[in-house]
């Protein structure tokens, strides 16, 4: 059978940023740890002429616009893959081109037959040249058929450093899907998770039904309340991946900042699209939302 078909795939979206390039490594790591490949997507557009590939992209200022644009990404391509294969020796690497807005190129390839995940950096430079970041990112979480992972511009952490899985649980329909994720993200890394319940007064009883006694509203039956809600959720998934460490903390706060605080540069935070509080209306929820752009290291999106 032709191993192009039975090969599945990590997507990353480039654009010649050093957000991207910590995408792309991030990613090809990854797919290392997991017998993955990864297929690299560049948009055709004036993107190649700055940013860490610009060395590599330059084109004489006679060829018509079109025909430089696409050229510059296609040697943005050639480049990036060239690049991490040079990294990752044993990594399948493939490289598409697209003429599509980004986001719709990406959705493409996250509906494609054998797609894991899609990768992209989440903040780089202005205007056409950013066209895999800041908003798309956003876009794509809420979109998206698979994991979506976020890395923000900050982000430098060696590919060879073993960060923890942090994940938020509130007991909504996209937290479980994020804990499974995050139980098999960490069983493939071998390394451990954290589990993350952040519980207020108010909101750890919203969901009651009729009305709530005042003692309920005390510290500790909130937390117990939070705490066993976690303990329910985490049960099935324990059992499936025995092998994973796995740490609880019931906190006191809001769920953004329990999350960020938690989390180092190095760990993957780990999210549902939106929680019990989501509005609708809006392409993610608001600690999802909140979450992208507060990280210091990369944060993976279950819708």
């Amino acid at each position: 059978m032709d191993g192009a078909s039975t090969t599945r795939w990590v997507i990353v979206g480039i654009d010649g940023t050093d957000s991207s390039r910590h995408a792309l490594e991030w990613s090809a790591h990854q797919a290392v740890l997991r017998g993955l490949g990864v297929r690299i997507v560049a948009a055709a557009g004036p993107l190649a002429s700055v940013g860490v590939f610009a060395g590599h992209t330059r084109l004489d200022r006679e060829v018509p616009p079109d025909e430089a644009d696409t050229q510059g990404a296609e040697r943005l391509l050639e480049y990036a893959s060239d690049w991490v294969s040079r990294l990752f020796p044993e990594l399948r690497v493939q490289t598409r081109m697209s003429y599509a807005r980004p986001v719709e190129a990406l959705l493409a390839e996250a509906a494609a037959e054998g797609t894991v995940a899609v990768v992209v950096g989440s903040r780089g430079l202005s205007g056409i040249a950013a066209a895999f970041v800041g908003s798309v990112g956003i876009e794509l979480a809420a979109r998206s058929p698979v994991p979506v992972v976020v890395l923000p511009h900050e982000h430098a952490s060696a590919h060879g450093v073993r960060g923890r899985v942090i994940v938020g649980i509130d007991g909504s329909d996209p937290s479980r899907r994020a804990v499974d994720f995050a139980f098999t993200q960490a069983d493939f890394a071998e390394t451990e998770l954290i589990a993350v319940s952040a519980w207020q007064p108010l909101v750890a009883f919203a969901a009651a039904t009729g009305p709530i006694p005042p003692e309920l509203f005390d510290d500790e039956t909130a937390a117990e309340a939070a705490r066993q809600a976690m303990e329910d959720e985490l049960a099935g998934p324990r059992l499936s991946h025995p092998g994973v460490t796995v740490r609880t903390r019931v906190v006191r706060a809001h769920p953004v900042v329990a999350l960020l605080e938690e989390a180092t540069p190095a760990d993957l935070i780990v999210v549902g699209s939106r929680g019990r509080g989501g509005f609708r209306g809006l392409l993610l929820g608001s600690v999802s939302h909140s979450v992208l752009h507060g990280a210091k290291g990369p944060v993976a999106i279950l819708r």
